[in-house]
Order: structure tokens, then sequence, then C-alpha cells
């Protein structure tokens, strides 16, 4: 008799996570590609300023973007506890940890975008400040905002390398994929700390190797889950019965 080990949680986990990896990369690219990237004016602290104050709605909607990415990961990161643990309960669990960190860490970039708004508005102790200082010091909130996503970025990286091993050694996935992600996840360990260490490091890797190929990983693992789910390779032989075999 052939016993399938995949149960109906892990697939029900699966769809959510395949959803929840392509729901998080499209959150990433409007909050970035659609609104950050058209308010920050890189190395200009007045236009950018004045940006944010023109198109102050706007600017909200990247906040509220950046909270609906993280409470996406932290549904994802528990759906792929409940895929992987059969694999291997204590790796499945640093990897949520180190994504579940990741998170957190995001979530200071809301909080930094909130910041730089509070200094470019009206409330009643900001005018001891001049207004450069003002827009100087709302920009700086910003580029904390940077820091925060490269400090977590290893940690992403760590739970995305435990997860590609769990994948490769589980057989739910293709192995080459999960190769794939195994690779790509350990070099964005590898940039990440060294860009940590060698702040000059992006000019000898560009920034967006660092995780786009993990990215990548991530949004056909998504595409897999979402729509072929696990695959049906987790198969046991059971013993044969006393009975039977008499």
């Amino acid at each position: 008799m052939i016993i399938n080990t995949i149960d109906a949680s892990q697939r029900k986990a699966a769809k959510v996570a395949g959803f929840a990896f392509l729901f998080a990369i499209a959150i990433v690219i409007v909050a970035n590609y659609g609104i950050s990237f058209r308010l920050l004016v890189p190395g200009n602290a007045v236009d950018t300023a004045r940006n944010i104050i023109a198109h102050e709605t706007l600017f909200r909607i990247n906040i509220a973007c950046n909270l609906i990415y993280v409470s996406t990961v932290i549904v994802l990161l528990a759906a792929l506890y409940v895929i992987l643990k059969p694999v291997d309960r204590n790796l499945a669990l640093v990897a949520a940890i180190c994504r579940l960190v990741f998170c957190l860490l995001w979530g200071l970039t809301a909080l930094n975008m909130l910041g730089a708004l509070r200094l470019l508005g009206h409330a009643a102790y900001l005018p001891v400040f001049v207004t450069d200082q003002l827009q100087t010091l709302a920009r700086l909130h910003l580029a904390a905002s940077f820091d925060a996503y490269y400090v977590g970025l290893p940690f992403w990286a760590l739970a995305s390398t435990a997860c590609s091993y769990l994948w490769l050694r589980s057989g739910y996935i293709p192995k080459l994929l999960a190769g794939f992600g195994l690779i790509a996840s350990v070099w964005c360990v590898f940039c990440a700390f060294a860009f940590i260490v060698f702040p000059d490091f992006d000019a000898t890797v560009n920034a967006y190797w660092f995780d786009v190929p993990m990215t990548l990983f991530e949004l056909v693992l998504g595409f897999w889950l979402l729509f072929k789910g696990l695959r049906p390779t987790a198969l046991i032989h059971a013993a044969p019965s006393t009975s039977n075999a008499a």
C-alpha cells in the first residue's frame, strides 16, 4: 500500500504560500517603483520634501503598502512552517524566526516614513528648526528605511536558504528550482554581509543583484505552489500486514 505523506493542511498552506509570495512581490513593486522612486529624489532633500508635501496621500499609501507587506510576510512564514515542518521542524522554525526578524525590520520602514512626514508637517514644536533642517532630517529618516532593509536582508536570505534546503530535501518542488533557490539565497547572504562590512561593495556588485536572483526564485516558487501545489513525490510503501503475508 502507498501512503501519501503530504496532508491536506500542507496542501492548503501551499496555496496560501503561493499567493503570499506573489502578493508580497506585487506590493513591493507598487510601493517602490510606483510610489517611492517617484517621490524620493536621490541626494536632494529639498525636492524630496516638496514631492512628499505635494503628494501626501500617495506617500501615506506607500506607508500602508509597507504595512500590508509586513502582514503578508507573516502569513507567508506561517504557511511555509506548516509545509516544511514535517521535513525538519527545527530548521523550519529557524527559517520562520529569521523571516519574522526581516519582517519586523521592514516594519521600521513605515515608522521612519511616518517620522519624516511628521517633520514636514505643522506641529507646534517644529518652528524651532529652520525649513532646510527639517527637510534634511526628514530625508535622513527616509534613508534610515534603506538601512533597515539592508540590516534585515541577511535574515530574509538566511530564511530563504533554510527553506530552499528543506524544499530540496522534501522533493515537494522540482529539485532544479530548489537548487536554484539555494544558490540564489546563499549568494544573497554573502552579498548582504559583504555590504554591511564593506559599504562600497555595491560598486563591485550592483545592489540589485544582491536579492534579484532570490526574488526571481520566490516569484517562480509562488506560481508553482499556487497552480501546481506540492509534488506527490513524498511517498512511502507501508509494510504488508501479517494477514496478507499469510
